[in-house]
């Protein structure tokens, strides 16, 4: 991969990278790992060319959380550009460094993966020259040594990220709204199946087991909604954004499931 490629690329290409979300990242013994590993420690199945061991058996093995995970483009972006790609092994010197720069990298493409979708929406018009401005200057910020990424205020810029979110938001889901309420952002477990929840801002929802099968989720906005177990089988999701793969992957569904045509229906479903 060119490194023009790779800065413009906003989804994970491991090939590309040094395995960081393998090292830099801890986790705990769970549901979603049978192990607990701390921050800088490699894990164990990450192999010599940083690739994983048993990446085709990850959930038959128990790392499903690993599975679910996004870096949004930012481990190559660390790995081919911050670090002209010299790896963690060949300068451990660099190397807490790197697992430093690479969560904050991580969150830096994620603002931009966001702001990215956000431009595409037809209905987000009136907000496109703001939405420009503010992907370009973060975009500019992906950019910086390491030592300057590691001093940025990441929730400063959130915060003005969000502002622009809202609005998108509010202005797609404007014609679009559902015939029933759903109760606040905690919705672990809910019954909602066959509900007609279109337009519903489910932003940062809790929808950890919901039962959603055959429910009208058009146009839905599910930024940050942790749909781990989600039962999404026969739901309609057309139309719905800042949707994630990993948020997609983490939930259950089935043939009948309709995704926004940017997603693809996971193996395991």
């Amino acid at each position: 991969m060119t490194n023009q490629m790779i800065k413009n690329n906003l989804t994970a290409d491991c090939e590309s990278c040094f395995g960081l979300c393998c090292v830099a990242l801890p986790y705990a013994k769970s549901a979603d790992f049978p192990v607990d590993k701390d921050i800088g420690s490699p894990c164990r199945n990450l192999q010599e060319d940083f690739r994983c061991g048993i990446h085709k058996q990850l959930r038959k093995k128990g790392y499903k959380g690993c599975t679910v995970y996004e870096c949004f483009g930012a481990g190559q972006k660390v790995s081919q550009i911050t670090y002209n790609g010299l790896d963690w092994r060949k300068q451990p010197d660099k190397a807490k460094e790197m697992f430093d720069v690479f969560p904050i990298m991580q969150q830096l493409h994620e603002m931009l993966c966001y702001l990215k979708e956000a431009q595409t929406l037809e209905e987000a018009i009136p907000l496109q020259l703001k939405l420009q401005d503010i992907y370009v200057k973060i975009e500019q910020l992906t950019y910086l040594e390491a030592a300057d990424i590691l001093t940025l205020d990441i929730p400063a810029y959130r915060v003005v990220v969000n502002e622009l979110l809202l609005q998108t938001s509010e202005l797609v889901r404007s014609n679009v709204r559902s015939t029933k309420k759903t109760n606040g952002k905690n919705l672990l477990g809910a019954k909602l199946r066959r509900a007609d929840l279109k337009g519903s801002d489910f932003r940062g929802a809790l929808l950890i087991a919901a039962d959603l099968r055959e429910a009208d989720l058009r146009v839905c906005d599910f930024i940050g909604a942790d749909m781990r177990d989600a039962n999404l089988s026969g739901a309609n999701l057309e139309g719905s954004f800042f949707l994630t793969q990993a948020q997609i992957n983490s939930s259950k569904g089935n043939d009948e499931t309709k995704l926004p045509y940017t997603l693809k229906r996971p193996k395991h479903w």
